[in-house]
């Protein structure tokens, strides 16, 4: 099955913000565009916004002054659901209701041929139940596009229980034809992104109402030592806190409240208090004019140690050893070379984060996990009350030596990046495992959805398939909530290797 010519009339429903970005990514390609919208000359609104941005286009050369006359005079705005007449795909992008949404495609269904393919850019929504419907459910696919659409690359081509399979393939294909990178993926509760990403918001919100650390530093831990392009907290105040929730609570609900996916009740205060992010110019940052951010906590120089005794090879973080002698610090080998720890001149030790707390041993500090820890400017620190101050200064300053800027944060299990890194890839893993998508297609979506410097698996090929098992492991034991608790997905995967050798 083949992406749609070139000359067969695509429809979009809705003329929003990306009902837009829809019809100009299909206008660009080369298609005739309809637009419809119920409410009466917004269409044409549309129109002339869509005409805006390709004459912007052309002045940043990326159309030719032709191409764009050619575009405007494919573009068609319809007042009448019955202008759509002949369309081979409509795309819709209204209100999510399921009520409205199964409303429309019923009408269209009176409206089209059998043979065209009908499409939603639900993002919260469930494809087979909107597609439940229909007269002819087969034909009926889940497009979904991230806003803005004709900048970001990302589609998640959505198969729900009665899509047929030459319609799915129809779609992806068209899809890749526009220029995008389609993903195919089985009907879940927040497709792929939306199901793979909570975790990013979730652990974030946890150490705030933990009162570990304050989202100013959350933010730029996860920026400059877990690489990622934003922080939970400036995230979803760009995004809008009423919109990030509202998907957390659909996703939440959809997997009949599993506590994996609870949504955080600092952010319902947040939106009950009117406080939606930049939109409304205060979020968990104030955006108005003239506001300071908050800086991030940042501790005070420190005299690093003169040496630390390695006790094995630091695993995930074995960089670091380098960093350390290229820093002049003489790095000795412990005789016996067991664990994965640093023991500094204090005798207390620097752990990476594996998911338990400081407050269970006698004088450890934990470090969290980096993206790089050559290139992060960045570490968290977390230490018990009771943690000697000798060795919290000294691993302050081991991490300042090598030119890192350092946070330190309450005492919580898996600290900020490791435990966020650990249950993407649990997410992921178990999504896999449901036959969601293939490792391809989440570390695609991952990578170009939300901008993750690795794909979840990415991050595992990296890490060892038993480190995020091992930590959630250890997380749950110190909070048995069952949040923490790894999915038996996840259990498989850790063991699996290429060939057994060890037989029960």
């Amino acid at each position: 099955m083949t992406a749609l010519d070139l000359s067969s009339p695509v429809a979009v429903v809705g003329t929003g913000t990306m009902g837009q970005g829809i019809a100009q990514v299909a206008l660009v390609a080369g298609h005739p565009v309809r637009l419809y919208d119920a409410a009466p000359g917004l269409a044409r609104k549309a129109a002339d916004a869509i005409g805006s941005r390709l004459d912007r286009l052309v002045q940043k050369e990326r159309l030719t002054a032709d191409e764009r006359d050619a575009a405007r005079a494919r573009l068609k705005p319809v007042d009448d659901l019955s202008g759509l007449a002949g369309c081979s795909l409509v795309v819709e992008a209204v209100v999510e209701r399921l009520d409205v949404k199964q409303e429309l495609f019923r009408a269209l269904e009176d409206v089209v041929a059998d043979d065209c393919l009908l499409a939603t850019n639900t993002s919260s929504l469930s494809v087979t139940a909107i597609g439940g419907a229909l007269r002819v459910p087969g034909r009926f696919v889940g497009l979904h596009f991230f806003n803005p659409a004709p900048l970001l690359p990302l589609v998640e081509v959505v198969s729900g229980f009665a899509t047929d399979v030459d319609a799915a393939t129809r779609a992806y294909e068209t899809a890749r034809a526009w220029g995008k990178t389609p993903v195919a993926c089985a009907d879940t509760p927040g497709f792929i992104v939306n199901r793979v990403a909570r975790p990013f918001y979730a652990e974030a919100f946890a150490v705030y109402e933990a009162q570990a650390a304050d989202p100013a530093t959350v933010d730029a831990v996860l920026r400059e030592s877990g690489g990622f392009r934003m922080g939970a907290f400036e995230l979803t105040d760009l995004i809008g806190q009423d919109v990030n929730e509202s998907v957390t609570h659909s996703v939440w609900q959809a997997f009949f409240q599993d506590v994996r996916f609870r949504p955080s009740l600092a952010q319902r205060r947040l939106v009950e208090s009117g406080r939606l992010g930049r939109k409304t110019g205060h979020g968990w940052y104030d955006h108005r004019e003239g506001a300071e951010r908050p800086a991030p906590h940042t501790a005070e120089p420190a005299e690093p140690p003169a040496y630390v005794v390695a006790e094995g090879g630091l695993g995930p973080a074995a960089e670091l050893l380098d960093l350390i002698r290229e820093a002049g610090i003489e790095v000795r080998e412990a005789e016996e070379d067991e664990g994965t720890r640093l023991v500094l001149p204090s005798g207390g030790q620097l752990v990476l984060a594996d998911g338990q707390l400081a407050a269970e041993f006698a004088d450890v500090v934990y470090f969290d996990l980096a993206l790089d820890y050559r290139r992060a400017t960045r570490i968290a620190l977390s230490h018990a009350g009771h943690t000697s101050a000798e060795t919290v200064a000294q691993a302050t300053g081991l991490f300042q030596a090598l030119g890192k800027k350092v946070s330190v944060i309450g005492d919580v299990p898996g600290m900020i990046v490791a435990r966020t890194v650990a249950r993407i890839i649990d997410l992921a893993v178990e999504a896999v495992a449901q036959g969601v998508a293939t490792e391809e297609d989440v570390d695609t979506a991952m990578r170009l959805g939300v901008n993750y410097p690795l794909g979840p698996f990415e991050w595992s090929r990296r890490l060892g398939r038993g480190w995020a098992g091992a930590l959630l492991d250890e997380m749950h034991e110190v909070d048995p909530c069952g949040r923490y608790a790894p999915s038996l997905a996840l259990y498989r995967y850790a063991c699996a290797t290429d060939q057994r050798e060890d037989t029960p």
